[in-house]
């Protein structure tokens, strides 16, 4: 087997199975998970009737590229979305088994092992970044994403030497775990170091269509690349999927776009890889890139949620202002993570996932996610308030969770 498999770290939820083993929580209490950022709002409709309409072409073999169809209408609500005057649906866009199975992907075809191999990620991260890299053979350098920078990385304390060794800086915007979005004049400042220093900039921009503040969409790598005139989008990736979205993670659907070389290698990789997208899930997303109507309404359940649970947390718990994603990425009461998240679930049966597990040591030797918790607020509004009135509770009445057996 690869010996880079023994590289690998426990997924998140297995670290939390395990904090939460032994433990028996009150069995008048529902379960509410508050763990998983798996959207529980309805999936968008009219995909799920093209997938019934075009069931027949299961009988069919997808070519890797996609459907023209399918990749102008990634093109068009992308320059819509972004700005963008002259994203190629045949040389710019390539359709994808979601974020999660191109981001692993594209860094086993792009990462060059005949050199130092090291691979940026924010850190806190999403785990996939990382263990992507240790597969292909790479290292990871984490930048650290804390409060006093807003929860982004600090692209000007990394020295020179650091970045010549860097092939991949992945930027997650809105970030996750912590709803951070990164601004124009970072994505700028990030494509002239990967001018100077010679590194592809893979956007994972999977959150990008739920945030707050309906007039201040998130802005993306490629809308950056536009301002700056680079028609090319030379060394920028985005990866976007419809899983949050359009509340469709079970179709596996997103995309890659931005430099055609890229583009065309990864493609290149993906045909031997052999996961082209069936038929009908290709007619289900060009479904769902075409309506907008879907997307604002699920925006809208959104900000409700995060209206309420702000309402109710806010005077017992310090967090960010939320921006964008659909998460909530308070500090705990006494500064332990894991003692907060397993006397929640043993007192009140609520799952959260302590920050540290999806953070590393950075450079301070501190852990960044550390004394916080993440919060998913996907289920329906009556769950996820009463989660977090639960969680009040719990605080108001200072429950010595450091002591819970």
């Amino acid at each position: 087997m690869n010996p880079d498999l023994d590289a690998l770290q426990p997924y998140p939820f297995e670290r939390l199975a395990s904090l939460k083993a032994g433990i028996t929580p009150p069995d008048d209490l529902p379960h509410i998970p508050l763990t998983i950022g798996e959207p529980r709002h309805a999936p968008f409709e009219g995909a799920l009737q093209a997938l019934v309409d075009q069931r027949h072409e299961m009988a069919r073999y997808p070519a890797t590229g996609g459907l023209v169809e399918l990749r102008r209408a990634i093109a068009d609500w992308a320059s819509q979305r972004f700005g963008l005057d002259d994203l190629d649906a045949d040389r710019q866009v390539l359709p994808v088994n979601g974020t999660r199975e191109a981001i692993f992907a594209f860094v086993q075809a792009a990462l060059d092992r005949t050199r130092p191999a090291r691979v940026a990620v924010p850190n806190p991260f999403y785990q996939i970044y990382e263990g992507a890299t240790l597969l292909a053979g790479g290292t990871t350098l984490t930048l650290d994403c804390r409060a006093e920078h807003d929860f982004r990385p600090d692209l000007e304390a990394v020295p020179a030497a650091t970045w010549r060794d860097v092939q991949i800086v992945f930027v997650c915007s809105p970030g996750n775990p912590t709803g951070a979005v990164t601004p124009l004049a970072d994505l700028e400042r990030l494509i002239q170091l990967a001018d100077e220093f010679d590194f592809i900039v893979a956007a994972d921009e999977c959150y990008s269509e739920l945030y707050l503040d309906e007039s201040a969409p998130p802005p993306g790598l490629l809308e950056a690349c536009a301002r700056l005139g680079r028609q090319d989008y030379r060394r920028c990736l985005v990866f976007h999927s419809l899983s949050k979205r359009s509340n469709l993670p079970g179709l596996r659907s997103g995309f890659v776009a931005g430099d055609a070389e890229l583009i065309s290698a990864f493609r290149r990789y993906r045909t031997y890889h052999g996961c082209a997208m069936s038929l009908p899930l290709q007619h289900a997303s060009i479904a769902a890139w075409r309506d907008e109507a879907h997307v604002r309404a699920n925006r809208d359940a959104y900000r409700e949620k995060f209206a309420a649970v702000t309402e109710i947390l806010a005077p017992v718990m310090d967090f960010p202002t939320p921006e964008a994603s659909f998460y909530l990425w308070p500090s705990v009461p006494g500064g332990d993570d894991e003692a907060f998240a397993r006397a929640l679930y043993a007192e009140r049966h609520v799952s959260v996932l302590p920050g540290s597990y999806m953070g590393r040591p950075g450079f301070d030797g501190d852990n960044p996610g550390a004394g916080r918790v993440r919060l998913a607020l996907v289920d329906d509004l009556d769950a996820t308030t009463q989660a977090a009135r639960r969680m009040r509770d719990l605080i108001e009445k200072t429950v010595s969770w450091e002591t819970t057996p």
